[in-house]
């Protein structure tokens, strides 16, 4: 059995996720090379990797500026610094596991896609659902064909209330200025969970959001800039950041995503939070940052077939996804984070309830088991007899990436987009 080498360029959540899932299994990877300018982080991968200090490297420009020195190369940096090495990974000749989106334009996508398959390398795209036991048995029993053809569907992202505080107001993704539209920083998992589970090409596309609530016009009276600052309606605020990150110790992900860059290891202090509280775009009242991604938004899109999806995301809600799928033998209703297939047929006017709980969907558990699944997948796709159906690589990711920046120009131009002709503007094919 061949042994994977690899290196991990961006060592933040996601990137110490896959890197975690391949010590799992060591007989198919060895991580021996890791980028990442933060230094407790790099020292985690360095540690956990036993990798010498010569293959630690600042930046992505270091590590890959030496001669290509592993199989695979693992681009999970911020969604704006995508571009740069996936060009030079290409050019050096690495196979590449990227973390979504792609980048953050739809010309550096096609860039991205058509340099890969001018220089011959693989890449597969980081769309973890794919891999869930959850969406597989979606996916199965269509194949199944339990369901008929598919003529319609609804999908909601669900994105939760303090997620969207979290990451879209005072995050990483607050700005599509610095990174990118809420469609591809949150919900190109989305248009490539439609696209998989219909199977065909989309057609045209439409849609309409809005930045609405998070926005200064509804701040209370006399909320001031920063939440520490003795805000009146701290108590009852749910956004206040006091109980977000100062109170909240078993949250694994918000308390070191605020204190990116000041913490000096990886669970952060008290002392380190309430510096970033101080200092900090964390700290500031939602209503008051400086945010202008869209907190809710529909997208519509017509099939070459004929059926039609329907994708709403929207921030008011605890959370979570589901799916409802209309065929011509019956009707699939799908609720993510409950674990819970509902399959209704026609023929026999019967309702089965198909369960897939054991399993946490949420981002610290891996993704209800998506992690481990890509990481699996991927081994079994580099190594050149794949036969498998969920392996999502560059040139079919790069497609479900232009529905979504399609979508954007509708919703800031108000027009339904020809998906042919969007995507020949980027010399891609819908076929």
């Amino acid at each position: 059995m061949k042994q994977f080498s690899a290196i991990l360029i961006g060592a933040g959540l996601r990137g110490t996720i896959y890197t975690n899932e391949m010590l799992k299994i060591k007989d198919k990877f060895k991580v021996i090379g890791v980028a990442e300018p933060i230094e407790p982080r790099r020292n985690y991968i360095k540690e956990h990797h036993q990798i010498s200090d010569d293959m630690c490297f600042n930046s992505w420009e270091d590590i890959l500026a030496k001669p290509k020195m592993a199989d695979i190369a693992i681009i999970s940096t911020m969604d704006e610094m995508h571009y740069e090495p996936a060009m030079k990974a290409i050019e050096l000749g690495y196979d590449i596991l990227i973390e979504k989106p792609i980048a953050p334009t739809a010309k550096e996508c096609a860039d991205i896609a058509r340099a890969a398959e001018e220089k011959g390398v693989k890449i597969l795209v980081c769309h973890v659902l794919r891999y869930t036991q959850f969406f597989n048995k979606v996916k199965e029993l269509i194949m199944e064909d339990k369901i008929g053809k598919i003529m319609s569907a609804i999908h909601v992202e669900a994105v939760g209330n303090v997620h969207q505080s979290h990451s879209y107001v005072r995050g990483n993704w607050h700005s599509e200025k610095e990174t990118a539209p809420m469609l591809l920083a949150k919900c190109c998992h989305d248009l490539d969970i439609l696209q998989w589970l219909l199977d065909e090409p989309c057609d045209k596309i439409q849609s309409f959001g809005k930045l609405t609530y998070f926005t200064s016009e509804n701040a209370p009276e006399g909320a001031p800039e920063r939440c520490m600052d003795n805000c009146p309606v701290e108590d009852t605020c749910p956004y206040s950041v006091k109980k977000l990150y100062l109170y909240s110790k078993d949250n694994a992900w918000f308390r070191p995503a605020c204190a990116r860059g000041i913490a000096k290891g990886p669970i952060p202090t008290d002392e380190e939070i309430l510096k970033a509280l101080e200092t900090t775009d964390f700290g500031l009242c939602v209503f008051r940052a400086n945010n202008d991604v869209v907190d809710h938004q529909t997208v519509n899109m017509q099939f070459k077939s004929g059926a039609n999806a329907t994708l709403s995301m929207n921030a008011f809600n605890e959370g979570g996804r589901y799916i409802r799928l209309f065929g011509t033998k019956g009707e699939l209703c799908a609720y993510f984070d409950e674990k819970m297939i509902k399959l209704y047929t026609f023929e026999d006017k019967k309702t089965v309830e198909i369960s897939t709980a054991g399993i946490d969907g949420s981002i610290l558990s891996g993704h209800g088991g998506g992690d481990a699944g890509l990481i699996s997948e991927l081994y079994d796709y580099f190594s050149g007899n794949y036969n498998g159906y969920r392996a999502a690589d560059i040139q079919i990711s790069v497609k479900n990436h232009l529905l979504g920046f399609a979508a954007e120009k509708s919703r800031r131009e108000d027009t339904v987009e020809s998906i042919d002709k969007y995507f020949n503007d980027y010399g891609i094919s819908n076929d």
